[in-house]
């Protein structure tokens, strides 16, 4: 599988077929959100914007990354949204990194988000589409996020049929920076469930995918026939 990792900066608009990586937290917490009845997910690229699609929405609840503020319902945190009732809900998302990496590449033929709790179904529905080459987004610090990029190093080595022990890639993610800044409580808007959350592989049996509808990038859960 020819395949290529970038990170935000990088991406410069030749992608067709697009992975777009966020473990800790965006697309893990957005796997939760559809796993507790979110019908979709729109993705916004700020904090304003976010506000704004909702001022639009009342009905809608925005998520964000970090502590709780006015005028968001939700926190981009698995472990505070895994209890959450969301059935037929629409979520508005913002994160630092996540939505702002998957709109870099809306415009690709194909874009899936993808974290390990998604892993095996996001192979999947790539190679139902016989979808090639793939670019990996590595959303997190300028694409060097050692858990993203353990990620799409595991997605792409199944890509190309390999059969891999998925313990150390999880255990590069754990014991990841970000990993430890959750654990250690440097980031706010956090639970200390949070990591494990996050290295739970194939805890759900879809893909997500994006599309343009009514000039929004939405998120809906995708599943391969």
């Amino acid at each position: 599988m020819n395949s290529r990792a970038v990170g935000i900066p990088e991406v410069d608009g030749t992608e067709q077929v697009a992975v777009v990586v966020d473990v800790m937290r965006a697309f893990t917490t957005a796997a939760w959100a559809f796993h507790r009845g979110a019908s979709k997910i729109v993705l916004a690229a700020d904090k304003d914007e976010a506000l704004a699609v909702k001022a639009c929405h009342p009905r809608w609840l925005a998520l964000k990354d970090g502590p709780a503020v006015s005028g968001f319902d939700l926190v981009n945190s698995p472990g505070l949204i895994q209890e959450a009732d969301l059935a037929g809900r629409t979520v508005i998302q913002k994160t630092t990194a996540g939505t702002v990496g998957a709109l870099a590449v809306i415009e690709a033929q194909l874009v899936l988000c993808a974290s390990f709790v998604v892993a095996g179904a996001t192979v999947r529905a790539l190679a139902d589409a016989g979808a090639h080459p793939v670019t990996f987004v590595i959303t997190g610090e300028d694409g060097r996020a050692a858990e993203d990029l353990a990620c799409a190093e595991y997605l792409d080595r199944l890509l190309a049929g390999d059969h891999l022990d998925p313990g150390p890639y999880l255990h590069r993610a754990r014991t990841s920076p970000a990993a430890d800044d959750l654990r250690d409580g440097r980031r706010r808007g956090a639970h200390p469930a949070d990591v494990e959350l996050c290295v739970q592989l194939d805890r759900f049996d879809f893909a997500m995918k994006v599309g343009l509808e009514e000039g929004l990038a939405v998120l809906r859960p995708f599943r391969t026939p």
